[in-house]
């Protein structure tokens, strides 16, 4: 890994390109603190009973809905979030670190094994130790609840490293775990560059690492652990196919298509960027997406300029080559990081538009003949994240959604979500899973325990 030159962490309103604030990267004594902390805090933060350990986790969560405009404003300022879509994030935190305080007990029980030859056997569901989590800039709260709430409960400890753009969002939630009661060390920021990274995930003290974010960074990350012989989880892309078989309210189904499809600017990994609708019902469906982009005024900006320019270039070389783009797609002059909305069509596979993943507010649509012609479509991608698939026969879009090479298949809906529902994907989206009862299978010693007769 290599370290970035000039200042790493800082905040760049995106609405405006103005660099707000700028924070120091950490030296490695900081980092040394920060490992050393996280082990010593793991000593004890272990044995404390995970119901003690549930009641401190709950405390997270109430503060997390207790100061969830600060949090929003905060998300709005260094990535462009809406508001009201920062506050809801601070309230899915919330009801994650509820989920994981609440179920976690039963969640680590012992788990009893049938025997066939006497004594008493069970697998135990043991933290493992520190660990280090790396995190994105699109959800810089719900990502970390997600990583943090089960482990917490297990009794790992954490160091977590956040995106770069978004400092004050990782400062926020390391207030918030002090200010609940974690431990001193069992969770502590750490502003690392690149290098440091790899010196964080070599230490033999550190038992784990997690990421969420680019293939490239997963790719670098995974290597490392695989060196170091270390557990990971990664969380990585996702060009997630929404297959429209047939309707009896087409609006209804372009309102969730658009909605979701917008969510958080288009910077959602399992957000539906391939639309991959029946011949009978596309021009009607690209009609009403169209409609729906041309009427909006004004809209949130992408995380950054680099983000928006990276967007059209991609939007630009499918056009270039013969796609349609029916509205929106205008990036703006800047140094700001705004880009319209845009609906485009009549993707082939010579544009980059249909391999790679369009990280921002594009509406991809494509034209098929058939069941079998739409799923083959929906499957031929690298990546493998979530998919859905809508039919007003209900056993018709099931037939397809089980045939999805992908970590969460839907069927009538966009995304089934909840902080009981797990999340993750399969092929260059990554591996493991977190949400739900899997979330804390991941980080865990399941120890055999057999006592004889």
């Amino acid at each position: 890994m290599t370290t970035t030159s000039g200042p790493a962490y800082q905040v760049v309103n995106p609405a405006t390109g103005d660099v707000v604030e700028t924070f120091d990267t950490a030296t490695d004594a900081d980092i040394e603190a920060a490992i050393a902390g996280a082990t010593q805090a793991y000593a004890s933060w272990k044995d404390v009973p995970i119901t003690e350990r549930g009641e401190i986790v709950k405390k997270v969560a109430a503060l997390f809905a207790e100061r969830a405009d600060g949090l929003a404003a905060i998300a709005n300022e260094e990535m462009g979030k809406p508001l009201s879509e920062g506050v809801e994030e601070a309230e899915f935190c919330q009801s994650i670190f509820d989920y994981f305080a609440t179920e976690g007990p039963t969640l680590a029980a012992d788990q009893p094994i049938k025997t066939f030859s006497g004594g008493k056997a069970v697998v135990q569901k043991l933290p493992v130790g520190p660990l280090l989590g790396i995190m994105p800039w699109n959800f810089p709260y719900y990502q970390i609840a997600r990583f943090a709430a089960p482990n917490l409960m297990l009794g790992n400890t954490i160091i977590l490293k956040h995106a770069e753009s978004v400092p004050k969002s990782a400062l926020a939630v390391e207030q918030i775990m002090k200010d609940a009661g974690v431990p001193e060390g069992a969770y502590v920021n750490v502003f690392a560059s690149h290098e440091q990274i790899e010196t964080i995930i070599s230490d033999p003290r550190i038992q784990g690492v997690s990421l969420t974010g680019s293939e490239r960074a997963g790719a670098i990350v995974a290597a490392i652990a695989g060196k170091n012989l270390k557990k990971c989880v990664l969380e990585l892309g996702g060009s997630d196919p929404m297959i429209v078989l047939d309707s009896d309210d087409l609006g209804e189904v372009v309102d969730n298509a658009w909605d979701f499809r917008m969510y958080n600017t288009g910077q959602a990994c399992n957000s539906n960027k391939r639309m991959i609708v029946m011949d009978d019902l596309f021009d009607d469906f690209v009609g009403k997406l169209t409609e729906k982009a041309l009427a909006i005024d004004s809209f949130s900006p992408l995380s950054s300029r680099r983000a928006a320019e990276a967007l059209a270039e991609q939007v630009d070389d499918a056009v270039s080559k013969g796609a349609t783009l029916h509205a929106g797609g205008v990036l703006s002059d800047g140094p700001d990081a705004h880009y319209t909305p845009a609906v485009l069509s009549g993707i082939t596979k010579d544009m980059r538009a249909y391999s790679e993943e369009l990280f921002g507010p594009v509406a991809v649509v494509y034209k098929v003949g058939s069941d079998e012609e739409a799923l083959a479509l929906a499957n031929d991608t690298t990546y493998g994240l979530g998919g859905a698939v809508f039919s007003k026969d209900p056993a018709r879009a099931e037939k397809i959604a089980q045939r999805l090479e992908v970590g969460m298949a839907n069927v009538n809906t966009t995304a089934g979500e909840g902080a009981e529902i797990p999340f993750g994907g399969v092929k260059r989206s990554g591996f493991g899973r977190e949400l739900g009862p899997l979330g804390m299978d991941e980080f865990v010693n399941k120890r055999m325990f057999f006592i004889a007769d």
